[in-house]
């Protein structure tokens, strides 16, 4: 009995130091500042989805090139994708900070964890390395506009009209009528058919010829 006392006085102590209204405290805290900025990054998602007149004020018109006119499809593409990620952002920043605090005020020793998720993390993104640079170079060709859903596009591998953009995939229809799945972080170099002045190599043809008044027959023979 005497050995065992301790262990119930000990239990009983540890337990009268957990604050639980503390806990309970954090807990709605987290869930509230989640529920405000999800709200905020929805609001602001469906508006630039459908246009919003806000960035043409003066003090914001330094926004404009990046929210350029896009048709509804591609800009609506665009609006979710970065909500999306956004969204995913702002729930693990929450659920971590919340976890964090939560461990503390359960008198949990956090260096340890923090250690070992450290390493963890570590880990990961060693074996994640070519993902995390497929989703970054999504982000990026989402802010920038490099090219959009019906964009006709060329890429070391192929040439073809743009179906989706997602954050690890691009979808391709080749003039062929395949559907081609190109990963994000492997398109070094893309040149977009629809964003400037392309011209078809057969019309550039025509032009000269119609401009020489010599047609690509009479070369030929010649």
């Amino acid at each position: 009995m005497n050995a065992s006392t301790p262990t119930i006085q000990d239990a009983a102590e540890e337990a009268a130091k957990i604050d639980l209204v503390a806990i309970l405290v954090t807990l709605g805290v987290g869930v509230v500042i989640w529920i405000v900025l999800r709200f905020i990054i929805l609001r602001i998602t469906r508006r630039v989805a459908k246009g919003s007149s806000f960035f043409r004020n003066a003090p914001f018109k330094w926004v404009q090139p990046a929210f350029r006119a896009l048709d509804h499809e591609r800009r609506s593409q665009r609006a979710h994708t970065i909500g999306s990620l956004l969204t995913s952002l702002l729930s693990v920043v929450v659920a971590g900070i919340v976890i964090i605090y939560v461990l503390k005020f359960l008198n949990v020793d956090i260096a340890p964890l923090l250690t070992s998720v450290g390493i963890l993390g570590v880990v990961i993104g060693f074996g994640a390395q070519q993902l995390i640079r497929d989703f970054l170079a999504g982000i990026f060709i989402t802010i920038e506009d490099q090219y959009g859903i019906g964009d006709v596009i060329v890429t070391a591998e192929v040439v073809g009209t743009v179906e989706s953009v997602g954050l690890r995939i691009t979808r391709l229809r080749a003039e062929d009528g395949a559907i081609w799945y190109l990963r994000n972080g492997e398109i070094l170099r893309v040149g977009n058919r629809s964003q400037g002045d392309y011209v078809p190599v057969e019309d550039k043809d025509k032009d000269k010829d119609n401009g020489s008044g010599v047609s690509a027959e009479e070369r030929s023979s010649e």
